[in-house]
């Protein structure tokens, strides 16, 4: 039986297995079904007392993972590029081409998916266009696009938040933050909502954000702005067209459906937790800010992704991890480890909801900033909103990444449109 390495030490040594090296095969846990969905946490429970750190999965039928489960098992992996690098070439080459993961986990010349000078080289050209980012007219922005959205639905006394304010509204923030027309905008959401499903859509929803994505990139060309997508066509980098395809997909894939759902599931949790809807006993009411940060700890939107693929057989905690073959961050699992969850979340930034290591996210301050005006403009215009169904009635999309409601439906009393 391999026997774990001291926690300093990463094992490379040849290794003639393909699968954990303690006694036993276990059966491999499906991240793709309906029942977990339902109850994720439920399954990182089976996980611990099966595993310690690391779990084996199925990404989809047929397609084998192992899914990390120990939160400093993670960091280490997050920081090990050498040894976990990001790039996915050779394991494509045992999947089908028109596999429905393979948009998602794919290789591509983009700033998620490379590794060494050119993830370097993207990494800049992408964090110098956030910077330009101006949040204060980003609130302003947001601002713009909720009180419509609101005024839409106040006056009905209920509302689908999912389909009428967070997509629509995290859609709108987003094309304008890049640039991009609305009706291109929107093949490019459509596209990517359906890449996040994993279903058998996928492939031509990906062909679909290409082709779309190359006609905004033609467009700021021709016409640059004060928008992302120009200072990346402006940055020293030199991105050709392909590569600015790329790495667009990753603002658009990073922004529309992960940032829709953690305001969605933010606010689900403060309109039915007793601490935030002011039923509590316990005095001071929490703020939006620590609902988010609660709610980016204990059920992040994207609950299992930041895909590294070892180029060859490594032990990791007395596992040995076959090459070429998918490790993922269980980040919900991660930020639960009960080595490190303390239940204590303001002002606690230690959760892995925006990966860590050189492939961090870099659009967090404006991710938290988009949410928590979102959320602030309805629950200011809708102070008595309340959730329409039991929370158990709601339905959880299946998907082995996301964290995902199909609907949310709520109720309040009518209320007047919100003035300009």
């Amino acid at each position: 039986m391999a026997k774990s390495l001291p926690s300093t030490e990463t094992g490379t040594v040849g290794c003639p297995y393909s699968a954990p090296a303690r006694t036993g095969t276990p059966p491999r846990v499906a991240l793709y079904t309906e029942e977990y969905a339902a109850d994720p946490h439920r399954s990182f429970g089976q996980m611990r007392r099966r595993h310690e750190t690391l779990a084996p999965v199925e990404l989809a039928p047929g397609i084998p993972a192992t899914l990390v489960i120990g939160y400093h098992t993670a960091i280490r992996i997050f920081n090990d590029p050498e040894h976990f690098p990001a790039d996915a070439r050779s394991w494509e080459k045992s999947v089908p081409a028109d596999h429905p993961l393979m948009p998602m986990m794919a290789w591509r010349p983009n700033v998620m998916r490379s590794t060494g000078r050119e993830h370097t080289r993207y990494r800049q050209a992408i964090t110098a266009a956030l910077d330009g980012v101006d949040l204060f007219s980003m609130h302003q922005n947001v601002e713009g696009v909720a009180t419509p959205l609101i005024n839409d639905f106040c006056m009905d006394g209920k509302a689908e938040l999912i389909g009428q304010y967070a997509f629509p509204l995290t859609f709108q923030v987003l094309n304008a933050m890049l640039g991009c027309p609305l009706d291109l905008g929107q093949y490019i959401a459509t596209g990517m909502a359906a890449m996040f499903e994993g279903g058998a859509a996928a492939t031509e929803a990906d062909a679909q954000i290409n082709e779309a994505l190359l006609e905004l990139v033609a467009l700021k060309r021709a016409e640059p702005g004060r928008d992302v997508t120009s200072r990346l066509l402006a940055h020293p980098a030199q991105l050709q067209d392909s590569e600015m395809v790329h790495q667009l997909a990753v603002l658009y894939g990073a922004g529309i459906e992960p940032l829709t759902n953690l305001t969605v599931n933010t606010l689900l949790l403060m309109i039915t937790d007793p601490r935030f809807t002011g039923t509590s006993s316990s005095g001071v009411a929490p703020t939006t800010r620590d609902a988010l940060n609660e709610l980016l700890y204990t059920d992040p939107p994207m609950a299992n992704y930041c895909l590294s693929y070892p180029r060859q057989p490594i032990m990791l905690d007395g596992v040995w991890l076959p090459a070429d073959q998918p490790v993922l961050i269980g980040m919900s699992a991660c930020n639960n480890d009960p080595a490190i969850h303390s239940g204590q979340y303001t002002d606690n930034n230690a959760h892995l909801a925006w990966g860590s290591g050189p492939h961090a996210c870099p659009a967090r301050s404006i991710a938290y900033m988009v949410a928590q005006n979102a959320i602030d403009q309805l629950l200011d215009a809708l102070p008595e909103v309340q959730l329409a169904c039991r929370p158990e009635e709601l339905h959880w999309r299946p998907g082995p990444f996301h964290r995902a409601l199909s609907s949310m439906p709520v109720m309040f009393p009518p209320s007047p449109p919100l003035g300009p």
